[in-house]
C-alpha cells in the first residue's frame, strides 16, 4: 500500500507554542499502535505503517486522525520515527523502509527471542545500539522498552496528575534526545536521560523486570515506576 489513506479527523490536544512533528510509526502492534494514537491526540501529523493487516492500519488512521502508508511512504514523509516491531521483524521492516540517515529513531524494540521469554542481546551490547549500527547516519534514541502498552494511554489522560511517572531514555545525540524529552514530557511522562545509547544495556534488561512484574504476577499490566532523588 504505497498511497495513504485516511485524513485528520480532530485535534483533541494542540500544545500551543511547541512544533508539531511528522511522526512516523513503524509496526502496528500494541505499542506503535497507542503511541502513534497519542502523538495524533496531542496534533502531531502521524502515519501508521509496517502491519500484516492492511485493514488495520485503515482503522488506525480513520480512529486517530492520522494516515497509513507504506514504511518507505512513512520514512520520506516523517521527521521522527517509532520503530516498534518485534526483534524478529527487524531486518525485514528496515529493508522496506528505505534510507533514514537524519531520521531521529525512537526504538522501543527489546531484543527479544520469538517466545519474548529471553533478551537475545544484552549486558555487553542492546537491541537499540544493534538498530543504530543497521540505520548508520540515523540518531537512535532508546525509549518505552520498560512501561507496558497497556498503560500508555492511561498515563497520557492522566498527565495533568503528579507524581508522573519516569520514563527512561537514552541517545547519543544531543538535540535528537532534547525532542525526544519534549515528546515524553507532552506524554505524560518525566524523562530521565539515563546518558549515551550504551546505556540501553541497563534499559533493556530492566523491561524484562517490568514484563514479568506485567504478565507474570496477578496484578495486570499498569506498571509505571519513578525515579527520583532524595531530599
Amino acid at each position: 500500500m504505497n498511497v495513504p489513506v485516511g485524513e485528520r479527523s480532530f485535534r483533541q490536544e494542540k500544545y500551543h507554542g511547541d512544533i508539531l512533528m511528522k511522526i512516523g510509526i513503524l509496526g502496528a502492534g500494541r505499542m506503535g499502535s497507542t503511541i502513534g494514537t497519542v502523538f495524533a491526540r496531542l496534533g502531531h501529523e502521524v502515519i501508521f505503517s509496517y502491519s500484516r493487516s492492511q485493514q488495520k492500519l485503515q482503522n488506525l488512521a480513520l480512529t486517530s486522525g492520522g494516515r497509513a502508508c507504506s514504511p518507505e511512504y512513512a520514512v520520506k514523509q516523517s521527521n521522527i520515527l517509532v520503530l516498534a516491531v518485534h526483534w524478529t521483524q527487524l531486518d525485514d521492516v528496515l529493508s522496506q523502509a528505505g534510507d533514514l540517515r537524519g531520521k531521529i529513531v525512537i526504538s522501543c524494540t527489546n531484543p527479544l527471542n520469538i517466545s519474548d521469554t529471553e533478551l537475545v542481546v544484552a549486558h555487553t551490547d542492546s537491541g537499540a545500539e544493534t538498530v543504530a549500527r543497521k540505520l548508520p547516519g540515523a540518531h537512535v534514541v532508546a525509549a518505552f522498552q520498560a512501561t507496558p502498552s497497556e498503560v500508555l494511554l492511561e498515563v497520557f489522560e492522566g498527565k495533568y496528575t503528579a507524581p508522573r511517572p519516569s520514563m527512561v531514555y537514552c541517545g547519543n545525540d544531543r538535540e535528537s534526545k532534547k525532542t525526544v524529552r519534549e515528546l515524553l514530557k507532552q506524554f505524560g511522562f518525566e524523562p530521565v536521560d539515563a546518558g549515551p545509547l550504551k546505556l540501553a544495556r541497563y534499559i533493556e534488561p530492566f523491561a524484562m523486570l517490568a514484563t514479568e512484574l506485567a504478565y507474570g504476577t496477578p496484578h495486570g499490566p499498569k506498571w509505571v515506576y519513578n525515579f527520583g532523588r532524595y531530599s
